[in-house]
């Protein structure tokens, strides 16, 4: 069975940049985890690759983005501000960026991880395509450090930093509720990641807090486009909804174009809240109230714990949350 540093950290207890560390000598580390390691090493019977080990002893300054882009969906402006928010960072710390897309397929997705793992990098920095199922360990091999960003993976293997996107979404509809909606529609993309599972909790918790119950006829689910949000509206206004929280961009100005073009009042008929906040946002008629999320901040968190990690933190593994914020304009 080959063995890999990840396996070595595991047995000694150490982060596999310590690990690094050691077998490269390319930063003091302390004698007794020096020992650990080498123990660890010689119990797995895990030999460095002499090839491997000769390019690690030199820095490439390069770290990586792996993002799920989709064509046809506005989230892209989302990856792009954390994209802007790691450049910052690696700048003033003389790192250079390699964007890869994913294109939300998880085949995809660890081709390019594959890709990754042959090249000269020092780290990664990833939103998973499959946050739930798929056990990332398995290509992930510990060679550099890795963080997740905006999806948490099913075990934590890495740091991993998030939006509390579900607060934001809680006071959205907790809202709505106080300014007397009773039924309120919820347009969603599919679930099975954790911002779509965390917001949909959400909306039923604030339901629930309000003596009010979870109505499946008013929750509608589909691929995230601009014609299923508003297909999804067109629906929901059947049911008679007075209000529609949708949970993503793309979906959200399907929802508007449907009302609009059903000539429904915004917000004295029905009343819509969206999420995210981009320019267009604050042009329409009225400006839309939103769910704004801090990317460019999550890309600088992330990449300050992925730096830390590279100059050889041991620290335990962590899962960050950057508070999400309700911004009310006309629209509710």
């Amino acid at each position: 069975m080959n063995r890999s540093m990840k396996d070595v950290a595991k047995k000694a207890r150490v982060s596999t940049a310590t690990v690094s560390h050691v077998i490269n000598e390319t930063r003091h580390v302390a004698e007794d985890t020096r020992n650990k390691v080498h123990a660890a090493m010689k119990e797995l019977d895990y030999r460095p690759n002499s090839v491997a080990r000769s390019l690690r002893s030199r820095k490439s300054n390069i770290i990586g983005l792996l993002v799920p882009l989709v064509a046809s969906d506005t989230s892209n402006f989302f990856f792009m501000s954390i994209a802007n928010g790691i450049e910052q960072v690696l700048k003033e710390n003389g790192y250079n960026l390699i964007l890869s897309n994913s294109s939300e397929d998880l085949e995809v997705e660890q081709d390019q991880i594959k890709v990754f793992n042959t090249q000269f990098i020092e780290g990664l920095i990833i939103a998973p395509v499959d946050s739930h199922t798929h056990d990332y360990s398995d290509n992930l091999h510990g060679e550099y450090p890795t963080v997740f960003i905006d999806r948490k993976p099913k075990e934590v293997i890495s740091d991993t930093v998030l939006i509390d996107s579900g607060a934001g979404t809680y006071e959205a509809i907790d809202l709505l509720i106080k300014k007397g909606h009773r039924r309120i529609g919820y347009v969603t993309g599919p679930l099975g990641i954790t911002t779509s599972d965390e917001r949909i909790e959400a909306y039923s918790r604030a339901l629930r807090e309000h003596g009010m119950k979870y109505n499946e006829n008013l929750v509608k689910i589909a691929p995230a486009t601009f014609e299923a949000g508003e297909q999804l509206t067109k629906e929901l206004l059947e049911e008679d909804i007075t209000a529609l929280f949708v949970a993503n961009n793309i979906m959200t100005m399907g929802a508007v174009h449907c009302l609009q073009k059903n000539d429904k009042a915004i917000p004295e008929e029905t009343a819509i809240i969206g999420f995210d906040d981009y320019e267009w946002m604050k042009v329409t008629s009225p400006p839309l109230s939103v769910v704004k999320q801090p990317s460019y901040e999550l890309g600088k968190k992330a990449v300050e714990l992925l730096i830390e990690r590279i100059q050889g933190s041991d620290k335990p593994y962590e899962v960050y949350r950057l508070p999400s914020k309700l911004v009310v304009r006309g629209s509710c």
